[in-house]
C-alpha cells in the first residue's frame, strides 16, 4: 500500500494553531475572573443591605439572592461564584474538561431559560432584554463545545452548533437594527464608526453561518474570536481602566462583566476554532 502522505502545514498555519491555543485558557480565565466578582460583589450586598433580600446581580444572568438563611447556609449567588470558578479550573485539564464543560455549560442554560427568557418573552422588541438571552446562551453553547470532539456528545454538540451560530447571527442583525446607537459606543478616535458596526454585523452573521453549516468552521471562529479579542483592547479594558473618562466605569460591576464576558467569547471562539482543526 502506497504511504499516507500528511499535508504540509505553512508557517501561517502553525502560527495561528500556536495562537488558537491559548482560547481554552483565556475561556477559562473569563469564567474565573466573572466566579470571583460575583463572590466579591455578593458578599459586598450582604454586608451593606442585610440579610433577607434581592440585590442588583452583578452578572445579569445569574441569581441574585446571596443568602438563603442569613449567616447559616450559603446562598445562590455564592454558590454560582464558586462553581464558576471550579468548573473554569476544569475546562484546563483533560480528565476534568468534560465534567466541566457539562456543568459550566448547563448551569448558564438554565439561568437562560430561568431567568432570562421569561423576561423577554414580555418585550420581545427590547435588545437589550435580547441580548440577556443569547449571550448566556452562546456561552454556553461554548462551553459544553470547550472539551473538544469526541468529548462532547455528538448530539450536544450539533444542538450547540446551531444555537451558538443561531445566538451570533440574532447579534449581527440586531447591530443592523442599531447601527447609530452602537456606533455610538466605539472610541472617538476611530474612524467610520458606523461602517465598522455594520461591517461586525456582517462578521456576526457570517461566521454564525459558517458554524451552522461546519463550511470554514476554523475561519469563523477564529476570525469572530479575533474581534471580540480587538473590542477587549479598545473598548472595554480601557473602559475599566479610566482611559476613556467615563464617569465611574472603573467601580461599575457592569463595565468588568462585560469584558469578562467579551473575553469569554474571544477565548471560546478560538478554542472552537482549535478543536475544529483536528
Amino acid at each position: 500500500m502506497p504511504a499516507t502522505i500528511s499535508p504540509v502545514r505553512t508557517s501561517a498555519e502553525r502560527a495561528l494553531d500556536a495562537v488558537l491555543r491559548l482560547g481554552p485558557a483565556v475561556f477559562s480565565l473569563a469564567f474565573t475572573a466573572l466566579g470571583i466578582e460575583t463572590l466579591i460583589y455578593a458578599r459586598v450586598s450582604t454586608h451593606a443591605l442585610g440579610p433577607l433580600y434581592n440585590v442588583i446581580p452583578v452578572i445579569p444572568w445569574l441569581p441574585a439572592i446571596p443568602w438563603v438563611i442569613p449567616w447559616v447556609i450559603p446562598g445562590v449567588a455564592y454558590a454560582f461564584g464558586l462553581i464558576l470558578v471550579f468548573a473554569a479550573a476544569g475546562l484546563l485539564s483533560k480528565r476534568t474538561a468534560r465534567t466541566a464543560g457539562m456543568t459550566l455549560g448547563g448551569l448558564l442554560f438554565l439561568c437562560t431559560l430561568v431567568l432570562e427568557v421569561p423576561k423577554n418573552a414580555v418585550n420581545l422588541g427590547s435588545m437589550s432584554l435580547r441580548t440577556g438571552v443569547f449571550e448566556p446562551l452562546a456561552l454556553a453553547c461554548l462551553a459544553w463545545l470547550a472539551p473538544g470532539p469526541g468529548v462532547t456528545p455528538d448530539w450536544l454538540a450539533r444542538a450547540s452548533r446551531y444555537l451558538l451560530a443561531l445566538s451570533l447571527i440574532v447579534f449581527g442583525v440586531d447591530h443592523f437594527l442599531a447601527l447609530d446607537p452602537i456606533a455610538s459606543l466605539i472610541p472617538a478616535w476611530i474612524p467610520w464608526r458606523v461602517f465598522w458596526v455594520a461591517f461586525f454585523g456582517a462578521t456576526f452573521i457570517a461566521s454564525g453561518l459558517s458554524i451552522a453549516f461546519h463550511w470554514l468552521l476554523r475561519a469563523g471562529a477564529a476570525g469572530l474570536g479575533t474581534m471580540f479579542a480587538i473590542w477587549v483592547f479598545t473598548l472595554h479594558l480601557p473602559r475599566v481602566l479610566g482611559l476613556y473618562g467615563i464617569p465611574g466605569a472603573p467601580t461599575n460591576p457592569d463595565e468588568w462583566s462585560s469584558l469578562f464576558i467579551a473575553i469569554g467569547l474571544w477565548g471560546g471562539l478560538w478554542a472552537l476554532a482549535r478543536a475544529g482543526s483536528r
